[in-house]
């Protein structure tokens, strides 16, 4: 099984707004396994770097300057993911820039069915706890010490060893933690397209037998606390 870890920084959040990817990272897994196969590339983005975004990343006007453009490098990167399931954390913002610029250069958009979101995979399995890369590095002992800022190929190559950690480890040879972890990449993959109806509201109303025998009851209680003066 042939999937694609990737990451992208970016100059802000919203590609609707006018902004743009700078850089996007990609690393091949087979059988959950890093093959040592990689896609890397910094693209121009045709506007400032607003600061906000470069103290994240620390990609500045000046360094992408002489970058390519997008539109240039569109036919390596997806000759490199080909038809492969995508794997992002918080995958609808990567998924968002990404089929943005391909749109722009008049490629067709990546579908979101082969989306499969770690932070969605994160919630499931630690529910109410921290969900963010770094949280999640943390609490399954991934080394992230050499990362200063955010880098697009840094990012994914701990998100790899992270999504490996979420979808069985070590044990992943082992028959059961490989069908449990593989039915929540699945579940992942089908909610991205599933459209659920809106069903109405409930009334759950007391009946006027229910109602009398409360009013019954209430009539013998000695004194209660509510229809005492404060």
């Amino acid at each position: 099984m042939r999937e694609i870890i990737f990451d992208t920084e970016t100059t802000g959040f919203d590609p609707a707004s006018g902004d743009r990817l700078v850089e996007i990272g990609c690393i091949e897994l087979i059988n959950r396994v890093p093959s040592g196969r990689t896609f890397h590339a910094y693209y121009h983005p045709e506007r400032d770097m607003p600061a906000a975004a470069f103290a994240v990343h620390g990609l500045s006007t000046e360094f992408l300057r002489d970058k390519p453009l997008f539109a240039k490098g569109a036919a390596d990167l997806l000759e490199f993911l080909e038809d492969s399931p995508l794997v992002a954390h918080n995958a609808r913002f990567d998924f968002g820039f990404l089929n943005h610029e391909l749109k722009l250069c008049g490629h067709g958009e990546v579908s979101m069915d082969r989306m499969i979101d770690t932070v969605a995979i994160a919630r499931t399995l630690h529910p109410g706890a921290k969900h963010s890369l770094d949280a999640l590095c943390t609490r399954y002992g991934i080394d992230r010490s050499h990362r200063v800022k955010h880098g697009a190929l840094l990012d994914a190559e701990l998100l790899a060893q992270l999504y490996i950690e979420l979808t069985g480890g070590r044990q992943i040879g082992l028959g059961l933690a490989q069908e449990e972890t593989e039915e929540i990449v699945r579940v992942e993959l089908s909610e991205t397209s599933v459209v659920r109806p809106v069903r109405p509201a409930r009334v759950f109303a007391a009946s006027a037998a229910e109602l009398e025998r409360h009013a019954a009851f209430v009539a013998t209680l000695k004194e209660p606390l509510w229809s005492q003066e404060a």
